[in-house]
């Protein structure tokens, strides 16, 4: 067993199951499969599903936190993954976004909490917690519902402050010392 690998989970008799695979990425595919048909197999999707693909380090975000994120979004059609409609993944820019704040739709602040750095989560949001009825011109059909896989590349904690050596200083537990911040403020990779 190597670091991500494997998928653990119960079935409906609570009998604990393990499944290693060949690589991270395979683990990651089939988390992504599992998410999708816990999707198609709800009656009513009315709230954001989400799989963690990775769990990175450090502490979980919460309301208020500024994270940088990497993502990929596409429509779900016919059951499973349709064209994609947004990305950054190849772009220098990564999108910087506070928890919170209201700037991104609702399911991604809803879906983001607790994530941490490094961590890759897949996202599916139903209409009303992303574009509903109005969709968005030329690039979501309305009433669409959203797939995105998201990655959090770098976090500022809403509660960290810099300590008088320059380091950086968390009033919330943290099990290991936060990296000296870079000069925008957020962790260093």
């Amino acid at each position: 067993v190597q670091p991500n690998n494997y998928s653990a989970f119960y079935d409906d008799e609570r009998q604990n199951w393990s499944i290693m695979f060949e690589s991270e990425k395979a683990a990651m595919d089939f988390s992504k499969q599992v998410c999708i048909a816990k999707c198609n197999s709800s009656p009513v999707l009315d709230s954001v599903l989400y799989q963690d693909l990775l769990l990175g380090e450090g502490q979980g975000v919460e309301a208020g936190d500024s994270l940088e994120i990497a993502y990929t979004g596409w429509l779900l059609q016919n059951n499973g993954l349709g064209q994609v409609f947004d990305s950054n993944v190849n772009k220098d820019k990564l999108l910087r976004l506070k928890l919170g704040s209201g700037k991104v739709i609702k399911g991604w602040e809803e879906g983001m909490m607790g994530m941490k750095k490094g961590g890759r989560r897949y996202l599916i949001i139903p209409p009303a917690w992303a574009y509903g009825a109005q969709g968005v011109a030329g690039r979501v059909p309305p009433d669409s519902t959203l797939v995105f896989e998201v990655e959090v590349r770098r976090v500022k904690l809403v509660k960290e402050c810099s300590g008088s050596d320059g380091h950086s200083v968390s009033s919330r537990d943290s099990p290991a010392p936060s990296p000296v911040p870079n000069s925008d403020g957020f962790s260093a990779d």
